[in-house]
């Protein structure tokens, strides 16, 4: 594209400008206190954290990349199965099970984490039914320590998985399947050959968002760790000990493997292979017979049940009566007062406004942006020149939330530009805006998908025929758009109002959103106003999914946000 008029121009410069000051500038800031020591540039904190004699954070390292790898591993295998038992197989409640199987990801990363805990923790509901059932001393097979994170991750990202696979085997080539099986080829090699290979750019994009994940996982290490040491844990000590030179030489570390993987899936093999397929859908990839298929079945429904069993446990426990559940199985008794608090006492909605409020500015914020930032890529003449572009604006979405909030303590803590006095670390300000940071990527992903499928010659014949550049894209580009900015819309409220890891370090107390006040219920054991919060918040959510249209269960656009 060639910035020539003066309206392109400015907002070309307001991008940059936009970008500069939220990502460009906390991200520097973190990268030159890293490399500070005793009052000069040093390597010392580098030097440190790769130390032999020193390995807390060699283990915290190695921790997170194992459990991350280990992570990805249980999510496809289960992730892969789950998706062809539900598009390949016919049987009844297919439909609605295929909808419940993506729950797990309209729970907030802490709301999931405190459900799976509820259930599987060393206190949780099924290791002391074990204990009562038969007798022992001591909680059986409880989660907890690396098996505990991987659990955890594996509960909430397998769905990453189902999503991307479920949307490539629906769009298989059944003529394909037809012909190898015609050839000799029996179900095995057909499902090697033929379909893993139209599988392979889903299993990569939701390989690499697990990975990312599960690196930049803070909440499920916190609760389930015990005494292991984990990357961001170890950012998270170093900054509550007052030594943030060290937590921006580990918010670089762990920022540096995220964007490995990033830079992996953006600039490796296509993704979209798996997606344009002409010809029938195959109604199944592999024939087994009926004992087989029963088998298949039975086994997707234990793991649905397993899958739930958070869900229904935190619904439960909102109306358990606070201290009720101490040594018990389950709840000794039952109130509705946890929920009835909230019409009586007015400062109980505090926490949920303020991640309403903060949630809808960054979505303002990420809409205004995305949506720019993306047309105006779209419209580069030069394809690298496009690429390049895209993969600057969207290498947020690689950097983890811990990271973010380090590099706006650090950057933000002082004047942005000489003359304004206000500080944004400690106001409410600062929340919505790492919001932002975190999830504009995620529209102009979600819209660039939208814009390469929109026929750009209809933008050609409306300047033809006179029509100025705001009044094409209010008529021609914005209803082909309307989808992708749905899907990015509802993706960017979902994030935010369930933000915890930037929201830990960064918020304060008249500034707390629901997620760091869950956690605060939760310190205090009022387990029921914690998960009353809980519940209210996932409601929120699965109300946001239900007015888009059930997005998460329908949408392929997901796949392409990566």
């Amino acid at each position: 594209m060639k910035f020539r008029t003066p309206g392109t121009l400015l907002t070309v410069s307001l991008l940059a400008a936009v970008f500069g000051i939220c990502v460009v500038y906390p991200l520097g800031a973190m990268v030159a206190e890293s490399l500070h020591a005793g009052g000069s540039l040093s390597l010392d904190h580098y030097l440190f954290l790769f130390d032999m004699s020193n390995r807390v954070n060699l283990e915290a390292v190695g921790n997170s990349v194992f459990v991350s790898v280990v992570s990805v591993i249980f999510s496809g295998i289960i992730g892969l199965f789950l998706a062809f038992v539900f598009t390949q197989y016919r049987f009844p409640l297919r439909s609605l099970l295929a909808r419940l199987a993506v729950l797990p990801v309209a729970l907030p990363p802490l709301v999931g984490v405190i459900a799976f805990l509820f259930v599987f923790g060393e206190t949780g509901i099924i290791p002391r039914g074990l204990q009562i059932l038969f007798g022992t001393a001591a909680p059986l097979i409880p989660a907890g320590g690396i098996s505990g994170v991987v659990l955890v991750h594996v509960y909430s990202f397998h769905v990453y998985f189902y999503l991307f696979v479920s949307a490539a085997l629906g769009t298989l080539d059944g003529s394909q399947l037809e012909a190898a099986t015609g050839l000799g080829s029996g179900p095995w090699r057909t499902f090697i050959r033929v379909v893993l290979p139209e599988l392979r750019p889903g299993l990569l994009a939701a390989s690499a968002l697990t990975f990312m994940s599960s690196m930049a996982s803070f909440t499920a290490p916190l609760l389930f760790a015990g005494g292991k040491n984990f990357i961001t844990l170890q950012i998270y000590s170093s900054k509550l000990n007052g030594d943030i030179d060290l937590a921006a030489a580990q918010s670089v570390l762990l920022t540096g493997v995220s964007l490995l993987f990033y830079l992996f899936l953006t600039l490796g093999p296509a993704r979209r292979s798996g997606y344009a397929r002409k010809g029938a859908g195959a109604p199944g990839l592999i024939s087994p017979g009926s004992v087989s298929r029963r088998v298949m079945i039975v086994a997707a429904f234990t793991l649905l049940g397993i899958e739930l069993l958070p869900v229904i446990a935190i619904v439960v426990l909102s109306l358990a009566r606070e201290g009720s559940w101490t040594t018990q199985w389950v709840p000794s008794a039952y109130t509705a007062g946890n929920y009835a608090a909230f019409f009586t006492d007015a400062a109980l909605w505090k926490p949920v406004v303020n991640s309403l409020e903060m949630a809808l500015l960054a979505l303002v914020a990420s809409l205004a942006f995305g949506i720019t930032a993306a047309f105006l890529v779209s419209r580069t003449k030069s394809r690298l020149a496009g690429t390049w572009a895209n993969l600057a604006l969207t290498l947020p979405y690689a950097v983890p939330g811990t990271v973010i909030a380090v590099a706006f303590i650090l950057a933000f803590n002082r004047p942005v530009l000489p003359g304004l006095p206000t500080l944004l670390v400690g106001t409410f300000w600062i929340l919505p805006l790492a919001y932002f940071v975190r999830e504009y990527p995620v529209v102009i992903r979600s819209v660039s998908a939208s814009l390469e499928g929109m026929d750009g010659s209809l933008l050609e014949a409306a300047s033809g025929l006179g029509a100025g550049p705001l009044r094409r894209f209010r008529a021609v580009a914005l209803p082909a758009l309307l989808p992708g900015i749905l899907s990015g819309g509802v993706l960017v409220l979902i994030g935010s109002l369930g933000e915890f890891v930037s929201s830990i370090l960064l918020y304060t107390y008249d500034s707390r959103p629901v997620s760091v006040e869950i956690l605060a219920q939760l310190r205090l054991f009022n387990i029921g106003a914690a998960a009353a919060y809980s519940v209210i918040l996932m409601l929120i959510i699965l109300g946001l999914l239900r007015l888009s249209g059930g997005l998460l269960a329908s949408d392929r656009r997901m796949s392409y946000i990566l």
